[in-house]
C-alpha cells in the first residue's frame, strides 16, 4: 500500500513558499514507481508540453489521485473532495467567473479572513492570487482538488453566467441572433413575398414561370462554373493545397497538448464505441484532452457515460440549461472555457479519426505560417454500402472533400468548414469569440468569420469516418438544417456587401454569392429546372411559348449538360480503390438530388418560422466494422 494517504482535516494555512519535495521523489520514495521509471518519464517531458504527473498516469505507473496525493505532501496542504463537500453558493461573490475559469480555480470555504480556494495546481496559486482577488483583505489559502471536481464546481457556482455567455460570444454585427426581435417582420416580409409571386403567376403565367426558370438556370450556371473551375483546378494543381508544408513534416520541437470537443445530445450506445475508437489515436494521451459535452436534462447521455468507465484522458462538461437556446455551437462555446489546450479540434460521436490524425495536425501547424488559423480534414463513411441513400450520400461527400473543396482551396475562395475534423489555433478561435451560438451551421459561418478576420484555412487529407445517413427523412431534416444555417450564414454576411468585399476581396465575395446563396436558391428551384423533361412525355414547355423552340433546346441541352459533368465529377471522385464500387451509381445522382428540394422547402419554411431551431441528426445504424486501421504516420511523439 501507498504511504501517500493524508489525512483530512480542518482547512490550515499552507506553509510559506520554499523549496519543495519533488512529485517523482515522493512517488519513488512511496514505493509507487521506481528510479527508471522517473528517469524515462523525464526524458519523455522534455518533448512533451505536460506536467511530470500527466505523464506518469499515461505511462500507467500512477492513477491520477496518487499524483493528487503527492501533490499534497509536496505542498503541505489539504485534499478535499469537492463532490461530497461542495462550496456554498454565497462564496461565488469573492472570485468573478472569468477569474475561476482562467486560473481553474473555486473558493470554497471561508473562515473570518481567511478564504480558502480550490485549485489542482497548487504551485501556480502564489502568483495567481493577486490576478484573481485583486486587492481583497482576505487571506487566500489553497486547498487541493480533482480537476474534473473544479469544474464541475464552475460549473454550479457559474453555470448560469457562462451558458448566457456563450450563447452571447461573437459580436452581434457577426450573429444572427438579433433576429429574435425581427420573427414578425420576417414573417410579414415571407407573406408579402408569396403574395406578389402568386398574383404575378395569376396575372402572367408564362412570363413569371419563363423568369423564375431563367433565374433557376442563373444560379445554376454559377454552381456549374464553380464546380468546373474547381475540377479542373484540383486536376491541375493535385488534391491538397498544402504549399506551406515541408515535403516531409519534421516533427514539433515540444508536442502541445490538443484538447477536442465532442457533443453528444441523447446518445444510447455512443460511449462505449466512441472510447474504443479514440483509443486507436497514436498521440501521447498525456497530452490529449477529449471533452464530452452534454447537455443538462439529458439523462440518457448522462446515464451512459455513468455506466462508462472512461480513461484520464477524457473529460465529461455539461452544459447547463438557461433559456430556450439549445444548439451544437452554444454547447462548444460554454465547453471551449474548460479545454486545456493551444489546439482545439471538433469531432461528432460518432466519428473514428485515423490514428495519427492528431500527430499530422500538430506538425501541420508547427510548419504553417501563424495566420493558418484552422486545419480541415477529410470526412469518409464506414456504411457506405447500406442502401441507395448511404451510397449516394457517400458520393456525394467524395465529390466535394476530394475534388470541389480542395480545388476551392486552390483557387483561393473561402472556405465553408464542414462540423468535424476541425483543428483550430485556440488563440485565432478565442480572438474571434468561437461560434455563433444561434446559426444552425455554425460551421460555415465560422469560416467566413475566419477570412474575413485575415485567417486561412487549410486543407489536411487526413480522414475521418462517420455514419452516412441512409433515410429519407432524417436525410431530409439534416439537409434542411445545413440549407437553413447557408441561407442564415449568406444573409448575415451579406447584410453589409461593400464590407464583406473590403474584408474578402470581389472574387472571394462573388465566391460567398455562389457557395451559399446560390446553392440554396439551386435546391429552392429545382423543380422548375425538372419541367424541361415535360417536352420527353408529349407536353409542351412554357419557355417555348415566352423564348421560342430555339432557345428552349438551348436551354435543355445546358440542362443535360450540368447533370452530365454533375455524374462525371463524382465519378472522378471515387475513381478510387477504396470507393470504385460507387462508380455505377453516379448516374443515379439525380434521383437523390430530388430529396435535396424537400428539405429546402422545410428549410425556408423553418427560415421564417424557427430560425434557430436545431434538427439533431439521427445516428445508429449498426456496422461490423470501421477502416480506421490505416497506418500511423512514421512521425509520431514518443
Amino acid at each position: 500500500m501507498s504511504n501517500l494517504g493524508l489525512e483530512l482535516k480542518a482547512p490550515s494555512p499552507a506553509r510559506a513558499r520554499g523549496r519543495y519535495r519533488p512529485v517523482g521523489r515522493i512517488l519513488v520514495d512511496a514505493g509507487l514507481i521506481d528510479q527508471a521509471d522517473l528517469v524515462h518519464a523525464l526524458e519523455a517531458q522534455r518533448d512533451l508540453d505536460a506536467p511530470l504527473g500527466e505523464i506518469l498516469v499515461a505511462q500507467g505507473l500512477v492513477s491520477r489521485s496518487e499524483v493528487t496525493k503527492a501533490l499534497a505532501l509536496q505542498h503541505q496542504i489539504q485534499q478535499v473532495d469537492l463532490d461530497a463537500d461542495p462550496p456554498k453558493p454565497v462564496l461565488a461573490r469573492h472570485l468573478s467567473a472569468e477569474a475561476s475559469l482562467h486560473h481553474k480555480i473555486v473558493p470554497w470555504r471561508r473562515i473570518g479572513q481567511t478564504l480558502f480556494v480550490a485549485t489542482s495546481q497548487p504551485d501556480t496559486l502564489h502568483t495567481l492570487a493577486h490576478e484573481a482577488f485583486g486587492n481583497s483583505d482576505l487571506d487566500i489559502v489553497p486547498v487541493l482538488a480533482e480537476p474534473a471536481q473544479i469544474n464541475r464546481q464552475i460549473t454550479a457556482l457559474y453555470g448560469t453566467e457562462l451558458t448566457k455567455r456563450a450563447a452571447e460570444r461573437v459580436p452581434p454585427h457577426e450573429s444572427c441572433r438579433t433576429w429574435r426581435v425581427a420573427g414578425p417582420r420576417r414573417r410579414i416580409w415571407a407573406a408579402g413575398v408569396i403574395f406578389v409571386a402568386s398574383m404575378l403567376f395569376a396575372l402572367l403565367p408564362a412570363v413569371t414561370f419563363t423568369a423564375f426558370v431563367l433565374w433557376a438556370l442563373f444560379c445554376s450556371t454559377m454552381i456549374m462554373t464553380l464546380r468546373l473551375s474547381a475540377f479542373l483546378a484540383r486536376c491541375l494543381w493535385g488534391n491538397t493545397p498544402l504549399p506551406s508544408d515541408p515535403a516531409v513534416p519534421s516533427p514539433p520541437t515540444r508536442w502541445p497538448k490538443v484538447s477536442v470537443l465532442v457533443p453528444l445530445l441523447h446518445e444510447e450506445e455512443i460511449a462505449s464505441a466512441l472510447i474504443a475508437r479514440l483509443s486507436q489515436l497514436s498521440y501521447p494521451k498525456a497530452l490529449l484532452q477529449i471533452v464530452l459535452v452534454l447537455e443538462e436534462g439529458d439523462q440518457m447521455t448522462r446515464d451512459t457515460i455513468a455506466r462508462t468507465e472512461l480513461p484520464f484522458w477524457f473529460d465529461v462538461i455539461e452544459v447547463p440549461q438557461a433559456g430556450k437556446l439549445r444548439t451544437k455551437p452554444r454547447a462548444l462555446n460554454y465547453a471551449l472555457e474548460f479545454c486545456s489546450g493551444s489546439i482545439i479540434g471538433v469531432w461528432d460521436a460518432e466519428d473514428a479519426p485515423e490514428a495519427d490524425q492528431i500527430n499530422r495536425v500538430v506538425q501541420h501547424f508547427d510548419q504553417a505560417h501563424k495566420n493558418v488559423a484552422c486545419v480541415q480534414g477529410v470526412l469518409d463513411f464506414y456504411n457506405a454500402r447500406t442502401n441507395w441513400i448511404s451510397r449516394c450520400f457517400t458520393l456525394e461527400y467524395a465529390t466535394w472533400w476530394r475534388v470541389i473543396l480542395p480545388g476551392v482551396a486552390h483557387l483561393g475562395l473561402i472556405i465553408p468548414l464542414g462540423g468535424t475534423t476541425l483543428f483550430f489555433r485556440r488563440a485565432a478561435l478565442e480572438k474571434l469569440r468561437g461560434w455563433d451560438a444561434h446559426n444552425v451551421t455554425e460551421d460555415a459561418d465560422l469560416g467566413v468569420r475566419l477570412a474575413r478576420h485575415g485567417y486561412k484555412t487549410d486543407l489536411l487529407p487526413t480522414v475521418t469516418y462517420e455514419e452516412a445517413n441512409f433515410r429519407a427523412w432524417p436525410w431530409i431534416k439534416q439537409r434542411s438544417r445545413w440549407l437553413k444555417g447557408f441561407l442564415i450564414t449568406w444573409v448575415v454576411h451579406s447584410r453589409a456587401p461593400l464590407r464583406l468585399i473590403r474584408d474578402v476581396g470581389l472574387i472571394r465575395f462573388l465566391g460567398v454569392q455562389v457557395l451559399f446563396l446560390a446553392t440554396f436558391c439551386q435546391f429552392i428551384f429545382a423543380p422548375l429546372l425538372w419541367s424541361f423533361c415535360l417536352p420527353l412525355f408529349g407536353a409542351a414547355h412554357p419557355v417555348q411559348a415566352t423564348l421560342g423552340a430555339n432557345v428552349f433546346y438551348g436551354l435543355f441541352g445546358y440542362f443535360l449538360f450540368a447533370e452530365i459533368l454533375n455524374i462525371s465529377v463524382a465519378m472522378t471522385a471515387v475513381s478510387g480503390p477504396l470507393h470504385r464500387h460507387l462508380i455505377p451509381w453516379a448516374i443515379t445522382l439525380p434521383f437523390y438530388f430530388i430529396l435535396g428540394s424537400f428539405a429546402a422547402y422545410k428549410a425556408l419554411y423553418e427560415f421564417v418560422v424557427t430560425p434557430f431551431y436545431w434538427d439533431k441528426t439521427e445516428h445508429g445504424v449498426p456496422h461490423r466494422s470501421s477502416p480506421i486501421g490505416s497506418k500511423a504516420s512514421p512521425l509520431r511523439p514518443p
